[in-house]
């Protein structure tokens, strides 16, 4: 049997207020993966409609439905979702209709065959408005100028993950924009494989403009995790002895002056001189107090800074 068709697929489609796209999200689902083994695992994000009920009253085995007690956003709803899911392959997806379900075997088949750990869209001839495509090309050009990570479009949901990279991502806050790059910190091999985009077809979108100011917070996020999640003392502890030399330097000039006769206790030059060092101080203990934590993180559950992708014993790989 084909082991593509052979593997336990799982469709995370997070819902917010989708009533009038979840009936025929799920018949295109279905349409698109006939012959296939597969679970759609839809995450309600404390709808205010009747996505509940909508859901509900498709009475399909396949379907399963989580309902979150409050709205968490969508990347915490994804990450319930991913943690439910028990295929060897999840999908990732929106509810809105503008996915379409049919791509789905092809990115699947680069998934198996080629031993791509995530296999991402790319939206061709994209049904937005340009608050929705503004924001997203700068969210595209930064990730790709900051992180080198050559990815065209971060913002497609359509993404096929296989289960271990997926049970390790670690979302929270609103990281769903940047998950392709959290999976390539982790090590995943990525393809990315044009896609079909559709215009919403009943709704009206979450996003805007903001998502701009929201996106470079997050930015600097992954870039300190990416850089010195490990080593935090090799960023704050070599700022806070910049800054301790520079306020002694000041310090130093400051006490020549004085030496020659010159008055310096209502030199605003002092001050500044002082919080260089204070400031300086500060960085340094803040470094030392994170390594602390991250050695405390990793000892008290036995976690290693490094992953294996298999092993060989003679030739071999087990």
């Amino acid at each position: 049997m084909n082991p593509v068709t052979n593997s336990l697929l799982s469709i995370v489609v997070p819902l917010y207020n989708e009533e009038d796209n979840v009936t025929l999200l799920t018949q295109k689902i279905h349409e698109s993966l006939v012959g296939y083994n597969y679970q759609i695992v839809y995450i309600d994000d404390f709808s205010t409609d009747k996505t509940r009920k909508v859901t509900k009253a498709l009475n399909d085995d396949k379907v399963h439905l989580i309902e979150l007690k409050k709205n968490y956003g969508q990347s915490l709803a994804l990450a319930a979702g991913i943690d439910y899911a028990e295929g060897e392959y999840i999908i990732t997806m929106d509810g809105d209709l503008q996915n379409d379900p049919s791509d789905i075997p092809e990115m699947l088949s680069y998934a198996v065959n080629d031993d791509y750990d995530v296999v991402t869209g790319i939206r061709q001839k994209r049904k937005d408005s340009l608050v929705k495509k503004i924001p997203s090309k700068i969210a595209n050009f930064l990730v790709r100028r900051v992180t080198k990570l050559n990815i065209k479009d971060n913002g497609c949901a359509l993404k096929v993950f296989t289960k271990d990279i997926a049970k390790e991502l670690n979302l929270y806050g609103e990281m769903h924009r940047f998950i392709t790059l959290l999976a390539h910190l982790e090590g995943a091999q990525i393809k990315q494989v044009s896609v079909k985009h559709h215009a919403r077809h009943a709704g009206v979108s979450k996003y805007g403009l903001e998502r701009v100011f929201k996106v470079v917070a997050d930015m600097m996020l992954l870039l300190f995790i990416r850089k010195y999640f490990q080593r935090p003392i090799h960023l704050f502890g070599i700022l806070g002895v910049l800054l301790i030399m520079l306020g002694i330097g000041v310090n130093i000039y400051l006490l020549a002056v004085k030496l020659m006769g010159e008055d310096i206790g209502t030199r605003p030059l002092l001050t500044v001189g002082m919080m260089f060092i204070l400031a300086g101080i500060q960085l340094f203990t803040i470094g030392i107090v994170m390594e602390l934590l991250i050695r405390t993180y990793y000892e008290s559950q036995s976690k290693r800074p490094y992953r294996v992708k298999t092993v060989s014993v003679g030739g071999k790989s087990s």
